[in-house]
């Protein structure tokens, strides 16, 4: 999503010279570090996905390496979950969605590589798995969600097996693909909760890439491609759902809005849904693709940091800080923020949270605010996207405007080369280095006070 084509330009030919500045952070910072048993730090960032990497790098970059910032995340590996799709459909390897994660740990930063199993904001304290204690002056909550694959009966048990797969787990996005490559004809079913996940358009982006597969595969004819979803509608936004739903016509799809996976009967290949007025129906399928329910992880649910509703961090929509604990910020899927839960709605957060921490830090009250940014890159078909950009509300906020060349309104070449090339090169080498803003590309926002 580049908005300004010039900057793009100009950017470009400093590509190579930023990339050699980037790795060269990377060069002084690989060991991790141990936190002791009563440790505290100025600001403790929790998470090392996207969210938590950005705000954390930038907040270095802007502090300096000698900052007191420190990282608590257990993974020895971080992965890059918007290529899941791309796996799925047979674009990417599983294996180019993943590195270690010391190698993203920003120079400066204290790697605490631990579990949360407890907040305490009363205290300004975390507790860890390991039994630990965590004390900090002020905290970014960005663990991003927790994928749930037990909420629907018979699913665990199911998933990996005979037809089931989903992309949103990194040991099942390749199966998924194997599953697509190897289906011959029958009934394939693609689900999507009506609850909140992690990027909404995947669970349809993984149904048009096999559908296109199938088709070049010369078995179409043979398939019956089924979308049963628990909202209602193809997608939120009018201008991207009329396309969508023109796709749905033209390419035979039959789809089920107010449809929620409750069941999967994986011996008898049979899903079961509950409808909108509480009456379910069963499908027999030969192909399932299943997007599990998501939500927060169990600490931030039963910490005061909450939302009683959601069981998001309960933060301003605006500022991203926490409705009743000014020291405490949240940035990613775990905020409880009304807009889609992209990596694209990271690049906008991030800053927004990196300058109000800091004024917040300096005893003032930082003006940035997100506007609910959000893009939902959705491949529908190998060579072709439709890149639906927007804000709060559903208002569209594109980055080109020159149709029909590049109208956003449909599938276009452009747009998934850059879903496919661009924006996997742009995550792994500016945005956890907290380099790269987005729709602004290298240029950093300026907020006035």
């Amino acid at each position: 999503m580049l908005r300004n084509l010039p900057r793009v330009r100009a950017a470009a030919g400093a590509l190579g010279a930023v990339v050699g500045y980037g790795c060269g952070l990377l060069a002084e910072h690989r060991a991790e570090t141990k936190a002791s048993s009563a440790e505290r730090h100025s600001i403790v960032v929790i998470g090392g996905g996207a969210a938590g990497l950005s705000v954390a790098s930038q907040l270095l970059l802007k502090l300096g390496t000698t900052a007191d910032v420190a990282i608590v995340e257990p993974s020895e590996w971080h992965y890059y979950q918007p290529g899941w799709t791309l796996v799925g459909g047979g674009i990417m390897k599983a294996e180019e969605t993943r590195k270690k994660m010391s190698s993203f740990m920003p120079k400066g930063a204290t790697w605490i590589k631990a579990a949360v199993s407890a907040i305490d904001p009363d205290q300004n304290s975390l507790s860890l798995a390991d039994g630990r204690q965590v004390g900090y002056d002020f905290l970014v909550v960005a663990p991003g969600l927790q994928i749930d694959f037990c909420c629907v009966k018979g699913l665990k048990e199911a998933v990996g097996h005979d037809g089931v797969s989903s992309i949103y787990d990194y040991e099942h996005c390749q199966a998924t693909w194997e599953d697509v490559r190897a289906f011959k004809g029958g009934t394939a079913v693609f689900t999507q909760p009506k609850s909140g996940i992690k990027c909404g358009g995947a669970p349809q982006k993984i149904m048009w890439l096999a559908e296109d597969y199938w088709s070049r595969a010369a078995v179409r004819k043979d398939v019956t491609v089924k979308f049963c979803t628990g909202l209602g509608s193809m997608f939120a936004v009018p201008k991207y759902r009329e396309a969508l739903e023109r796709l749905v016509r033209e390419r035979g799809v039959d789809a089920s809005f107010g449809h929620e996976l409750v069941e999967v009967d994986g011996a008898r290949k049979v899903a079961t849904f509950e409808k909108a007025d509480g009456s379910r129906v069963s499908l027999e399928y030969d192909l399932l693709h299943v997007v599990p329910r998501m939500g927060a992880p169990a600490f931030i649910k039963a910490s005061p940091l909450a939302c009683k509703a959601t069981g998001f961090v309960e933060v301003d929509k605006q500022s991203l800080q926490h409705v009743a604990y000014p020291n405490v910020f949240a940035c990613g899927d775990v905020a409880s923020t009304p807009n889609s839960k992209t990596a694209a709605a990271v690049t906008a957060q991030a800053p927004v949270v990196v300058h109000n921490l800091i004024r917040q830090m300096e005893g003032k009250r930082g003006k940035a605010q997100y506007d609910g940014y959000a893009s939902c890159p959705i491949l529908t078909r190998r060579g072709e996207l439709l890149l639906a950009e927007f804000k709060y509300g559903g208002v569209l906020a594109e980055t080109f405007h020159a149709p029909p060349l590049l109208d956003q309104g449909k599938p276009q070449a452009l747009f998934y080369y850059m879903k496919t090339i661009v924006f996997p090169f742009a995550y792994w080498n500016f945005m956890l280095h907290g380099r790269w803003f987005g729709t602004r590309t290298f240029f950093e926002p300026r907020y006035t006070e």
